[in-house]
């Protein structure tokens, strides 16, 4: 299909460039991977504080890890019935463009390439910041350092996707030997699992309160279990391959999740985790003394290097699927190493301008209402693809359907709900931007519609 389409706009031009489709060559390997490199970050370092300072129970703080796992197996169950009926690689921009059509489409897909290469290019920058306080360099190499590391990963992964695949599977690997040796540290290290806490425990309605902020935090952490959709037509065998790298990416993240935390209480009693921004910066120091914040930050450093990874993986592949809808064309140029590689240089532009720029923070912030609202519309798209298309093909079928995706769309529009509330003014620029992409959608929608 992909060929046709294109071929058919210049028809007698021997000199134009070859059209190629994306190669299928991914598998379980590569799913696994770039969902423990697209979820597991800095979160998991710094919301334990938070929790323990809501829920200074030990049995509470462990509890809301445990739910949050299980709301993200609920996601992934709905998640997966879209991927693998519409197993095109693009991310969430394929699902609501059939589900409500092409301007939803668009409006999903380019917020989402946003946001995503905000994240990438704030990784790039954190990376280069510690990298720089590891080797006691000046803060004038950090943009250096931020743009090098940028350009290396776009370099690798021009030359193809089987480069950039093997580079995520080795990152990956190298995040969860890293996090391994951490959680060994603590029960080698640690004191053992101390009783009490700073405050007492919330009970009726201040504890409901408590338990729903708190899982706010903690479901955050679990955010990425969808980054193996974004690849979706470009696994072996998506069918089989999406539902094991969704669940099983999501079952070893809480795996992590939980035993890290689980170590955490081993060296520390929960009253000094309760509100520390870094809890594991002050769990290290507990057991390495004045070396533990270099441990953190190479912790910190391999983490997130996994995480630019993936993001600068996932980006080209929305504005490639935008192209073949029509936008921007030249986007669904792919090379031979099946690279989408115009829309991996504009990306890598973007992640460039925003990390050089200082203007990150400033479009995460902004990005932050249709990242929550992301969740919310795929979800809603299952209802509604499961009404308006109910022959349909569909490999797998979300388990307990309609009650399982209808509680996890409630929380969604909950959690949108709470954004706003607490965050108005960046939610009111994002509905501006959300204005502003009706005339820029006009502008730039295909002719053919």
């Amino acid at each position: 299909m992909t060929s046709t389409a294109s071929a058919g706009n210049q028809p007698e031009a021997p000199t134009s460039r070859p059209v190629r489709s994306l190669l299928a060559v991914l598998g379980v390997a590569f799913g696994l991977s770039i969902v423990v490199g697209n979820t597991i970050g800095t979160g998991i370092l710094r919301t334990p504080g938070e929790v323990a300072r809501l829920l200074p129970s030990s049995a509470l703080f462990l509890g809301v890890w445990v739910l949050g796992a299980v709301y993200a197996m609920l996601g992934a169950n709905g998640l997966a019935e879209l991927a693998t009926m519409m197993p095109e690689s693009g991310g969430y921009t394929v699902y609501l463009r059939r589900a409500m059509g092409l301007y939803a489409g668009f409006v999903i897909g380019w917020t989402d390439w946003l946001s995503t290469c905000a994240s990438a290019a704030l990784a790039a920058l954190v990376i280069a910041e510690y990298t720089t306080i590891l080797l006691s360099g000046s803060s004038g190499l950090i943009p250096v350092i931020a743009a090098t590391v940028i350009l290396a990963f776009t370099l690798l992964q021009w030359r193809g996707v089987r480069e950039g695949g093997m580079a995520q599977n080795l990152t990956a690997l190298a995040k969860t030997l890293a996090f391994a040796i951490l959680i060994g540290a603590c029960f080698v290290l640690g004191r053992g699992f101390q009783g009490g806490s700073g405050h007492a425990t919330p009970a009726g309605l201040p504890l409901i309160g408590a338990l729903v902020v708190a899982m706010q935090s903690v479901i955050f952490t679990y955010d990425g279990y969808n980054g193996v959709v974004y690849f979706s037509g470009e696994l072996k065998n998506p069918a089989r391959d999406i539902p094991r790298s969704i669940f099983g990416g999501v079952l070893a993240v809480a795996v992590i999740y939980l035993l890290v935390n689980v170590g955490f209480l081993y060296v520390l009693p929960i009253a000094s985790m309760a509100g520390q921004p870094l809890v594991a910066a002050t769990a290290a120091s507990e057991m390495f003394g004045p070396k533990g914040d270099t441990v953190i930050r190479t912790l910190t450093i391999v983490s997130l290097v996994s995480a630019l990874n993936a993001y600068q993986l996932m980006t080209p592949r929305v504005l490639y699927r935008l192209s073949m809808f029509g936008f921007f064309t030249s986007g669904r140029y792919v090379n031979r190493g099946g690279t989408p590689a115009i829309a991996l240089w504009l990306s890598t532009a973007a992640i460039l301008a925003m990390a050089l720029t200082g203007t990150v923070q400033i479009v995460l912030a902004v990005a932050a209402f249709f990242f929550v609202a992301q969740y919310a519309l795929v979800f809603l798209s299952l209802f509604i693809l499961r009404r308006s298309e109910p022959n349909a093909v569909r490999p797998f079928r979300a388990k307990g359907h309609p009650w399982t995706t209808g509680l996890v769309l409630l929380f969604s529009i909950a959690f949108l709900v709470a954004d706003v509330a607490t965050d108005t003014r960046n939610s009111l620029y994002s509905l501006v931007l959300l204005a502003l992409s009706w005339p820029i959608y006009l502008l730039m929608k295909p002719k053919a519609g």
